[in-house]
């Protein structure tokens, strides 16, 4: 599988450290930048990543900013992307069991590089439960018309 993964500045260590970790594990990464811890704006990595996610060329995308609020908020924008802020693994798990997250925001500044790389492990391989929350996940998107 290849997954989309991209952020800012703050979030470049991060990243690297999570597509050298993860590799051994068969995962495959397209970097949508940045590529160095130079000052950058976080929207101008978010908005292509997001778009790739919104038409279907990824299956599940990894933002990481300082906070991971600003990649969050970016990425919602899309009607189809999902984006959930996650601090723990168990979060991760959560975000996609039960609300189909289809991109992890992480927050670079205040998680150790082993915990997001462990959110990513367990992002990656948990499935949506389906069930009670696909009515939930159904209602999420500003198209009234699901």
């Amino acid at each position: 599988m290849t997954i989309a993964i991209g952020g800012d500045h703050a979030g470049y260590q991060v990243k690297e450290y999570i597509k050298e970790h993860m590799a051994t594990a068969d995962y495959q990464f397209q970097d949508f930048g940045t590529n160095s811890e130079d000052s950058v704006d976080y929207p101008d990595y978010v908005h292509p990543l997001s778009q790739a996610i919104e038409k279907g060329e990824y299956e599940l995308g990894i933002l990481i900013c300082g906070s991971g609020n600003g990649v969050a908020m970016t990425a919602n924008k899309y009607p189809h992307v999902r984006a959930a802020l996650c601090w723990t693994p168990e979060l991760a798990s959560l975000a996609r069991q039960h609300n189909n997250a289809n991109v992890i925001a992480i927050p670079a500044r205040f998680v150790a590089k082993e915990v997001a790389q462990d959110m990513v492990k367990t992002f990656l391989t948990t499935p949506f439960e389906g069930g009670r929350h696909e009515r939930r996940v159904g209602k999420i998107s500003a198209d009234l018309r699901c």
